[in-house]
């Protein structure tokens, strides 16, 4: 299974356009549902007088575990295709849909936007679109979905192909990267086979665009970064600290340095799934042993880097930054909570930049007096303590960050330049 590349895929779109259908299709379609739990649900959804909303039955479900904190195998969230296998950044709400994307594991390669054909582009498909632009999604395939409910008509599809490639434009996504395909999530038209119901169409199907996406390079040449969960002693070993290499390579043998906490020796033992392994790369989860460090000589948030070129810490960075959603207004002065890989660090607005107009990404005014959910800005912001982070030109891993305030996400952002 994991000879395959592995690829994170965001399904984004509005509200009711039918992501959770199209995730359930695409797991049912590739065999990561068995037909049993299928036909579970499909029973449940007659009983309650929803016959066909089975494939969403089996995300809402999904969802709801989740919800209640129930473990669910990882199958659930991932397919194959021929040639990749996929994890599914799910985004059902706007607000887990931006700390998913924003917090390490799911840094989307891809996105498949869902457009509902009876009802066109819709405000979160702006904002979705957006949000994908600035975080650094590379390949959109869009898919016009509920082709059913219009008769599969043709020209319908052209008009909502035409208003979305107008929003892409907008909002400088490059939209001859995007790929457009009429789709019922709900009858399966165009997921694994070409639609008897729509031969006006002869591009690829979702599956086979999904096979076609470019293959990521991972980030093996850039610096070792590991941004480190959790620290544990464990017998016979000493200290542990554990955390997902995110860029470069981890060998035993060679010299480490923890930031901010500045502590640092030689890497002694490296493990993955329990076994002692001599390497680690990006995407590996470890625990390693590091001679001299003690379990409160580092802790979570640390990254850990190479002794001679090791971490930046930040005094000030800015960033260019999309404000989701605030009661009211930013100002210079503000503190909320960064949250960028795995720290998590209360920062000041020390000042804002610039606003940017979020249709074009030009500079709309300079230093303004504030902003408001739905500007995009450049800022600088001050971390409260010791904060490693990264420009997300040099490491994009480590330099994208969520900001949240009152229990909710109020932005997004990535790093564009750090003062140590």
């Amino acid at each position: 299974m994991a000879d395959k590349p592995h690829q994170n895929l965001a399904i984004i779109g509005h509200v009711d356009h039918g992501k959770s259908t199209l995730v359930g299709r695409l797991l049912f379609e590739t065999g990561s549902i068995p037909e049993h739990i299928i036909e579970q649900h499909r029973e449940e959804a007659e009983e309650k007088g929803k016959s066909g909303f089975e494939f969403a039955y089996v995300m809402d479900n999904l969802a709801e575990e989740r919800e209640r904190g129930v473990t669910i195998d990882i199958a659930h969230q991932r397919f194959d295709t021929d040639k990749y296998y996929f994890t599914i950044v799910d985004t059902p709400g706007h607000r887990d849909f931006v700390k998913n994307m924003i917090t390490g594991a799911s840094q989307a390669d891809h996105a498949l936007l869902v457009v509902a054909a009876d009802d066109g582009v819709a405000p979160q498909t702006r904002e979705h679109v957006f949000l994908a632009r600035t975080l650094g999604i590379e390949t959109l395939i869009v898919g016009v979905n509920k082709m059913d409910v219009v008769d599969y008509s043709e020209n319908t599809y052209k008009q909502v192909k035409e208003e979305v490639q107008q929003l892409l434009q907008q909002v400088r996504f490059d939209s001859d990267d995007a790929h457009f395909i009429p789709i019922s999530a709900f009858e399966g038209d165009n997921i694994s086979e070409h639609s008897e119901n729509m031969s006006w169409f002869d591009g690829p199907t979702v599956l086979e665009s999904l096979n076609n996406l470019p293959e990521p390079s991972p980030p093996t040449d850039a610096p070792l970064r590991i941004p480190i969960q959790d620290v544990y002693t464990i017998s016979g070993i000493g200290t542990v600290p554990v955390g997902r290499v995110e860029t470069g390579i981890l060998k035993t043998g060679d010299n480490v340095r923890f930031m901010p906490s500045d502590a640092g020796g030689e890497v002694k033992t490296i493990e993955m799934h329990h076994e002692e392994v001599p390497e680690a790369g990006p995407g590996d989860n470890v625990g390693f042993n590091v001679r001299g460090v003690g379990k409160d000589d580092i802790r979570r948030g640390d990254v850990c880097g190479p002794a001679e070129d090791p971490p930046s810490v930040a005094k000030t960075f800015q960033a260019q930054i999309v404000v989701m959603q605030h009661p009211s207004v930013i100002t210079a002065g503000y503190t909320p909570v960064i949250h960028a890989h795995t720290a998590q660090v209360a920062c000041t607005f020390e000042s804002i930049d610039q606003k940017l107009d979020p249709a074009s990404g030009e500079v709309a005014e300079e230093n303004p007096d504030f902003i408001k959910a739905g500007d995009a800005a450049i800022v600088t912001l001050r971390p409260q303590k010791p904060l490693s982070i990264e420009p997300s030109s040099e490491i994009a891993e480590l330099g994208s960050f969520a900001i949240r305030d009152m229990g909710q996400t109020i932005a997004a952002g990535k790093v564009l330049e750090v003062h140590e």
